[in-house]
C-alpha cells in the first residue's frame, strides 16, 4: 500500500488543500492528513477542531486519514510507514521555500521524497491566512473552503464580533 503525508497547518484548510487531496488519492492509495503543531502561530481552529473539519470535509473516505504530529516531518512521515511527503504549490514564492524544505527533509530522513503538485488554478490566489482575513473582515469565503469550514469560520468571527448565530 502507499502511503502519503501530507502535512500542514490546515487553520482552515481550503478548497486548494481539499483539491490536493482529492488529486493526491489519484497517486496514493491512503493520504494522511497530518496537522502540524506549530507553536509560532497562533491559530484560529485548535489542532482538535482541525481535526474534526478535515474530517467533516472526508466523511465516509477511509483513504484519508486525519492525524496530528509534533517534531519533524519526518520523522513522523517515517513512523506512518510513508515515503512520500505531498506539498501544495500555488506561486514561484512557495517553490523557493518548499524546495528547500524538500532538500532539508531528504537530508534529514534518507528515503523520504516529497512530491510537489500545483494546486488547481481556481485556487492558486487562495491561502488559509487569506481565508482568515475575509472572514474576520465579514467578507464572503464561500467557495475558498469547504462549506463546514465557511459555516466555521463565520461562527468564530461572528461570535467575536457579538453577532449571533442561527
Amino acid at each position: 500500500m502507499q502511503i502519503a503525508v501530507y502535512p500542514g497547518s490546515f487553520d482552515p484548510i481550503t478548497s486548494g488543500h481539499v483539491g490536493i487531496i482529492e488529486r493526491g488519492l489519484c497517486v496514493f492509495d491512503k493520504l494522511v492528513v497530518a496537522i502540524a503543531a506549530n507553536t509560532r502561530k497562533q491559530p484560529l481552529f485548535s489542532v482538535e477542531e482541525r481535526i474534526d473539519l478535515i474530517g467533516r470535509c472526508f466523511e465516509g473516505n477511509d483513504r484519508v486519514e486525519v492525524d496530528s504530529f509534533g517534531g519533524l516531518t519526518v520523522d513522523y512521515v517515517k513512523s506512518r510507514g510513508a515515503k512520500v511527503i505531498l506539498r501544495g504549490l500555488r506561486a514561484v514564492a512557495d517553490f523557493e521555500y518548499e524546495l528547500q524544505m524538500a532538500n532539508l527533509n531528504r537530508k534529514l530522513g534518507p528515503g523520504v521524497e516529497t512530491l510537489f503538485m500545483m494546486t488547481g488554478e481556481e485556487y492558486f490566489f487562495v491561502s488559509s491566512q487569506n481565508v482568515k482575513e475575509i472572514g474576520l473582515l465579514g467578507g464572503d469565503i464561500q467557495g475558498l473552503v469547504p462549506p463546514v469550514v465557511e459555516e466555521a469560520v463565520r461562527a468564530r468571527f461572528g461570535a467575536e464580533r457579538g453577532e449571533v448565530q442561527p
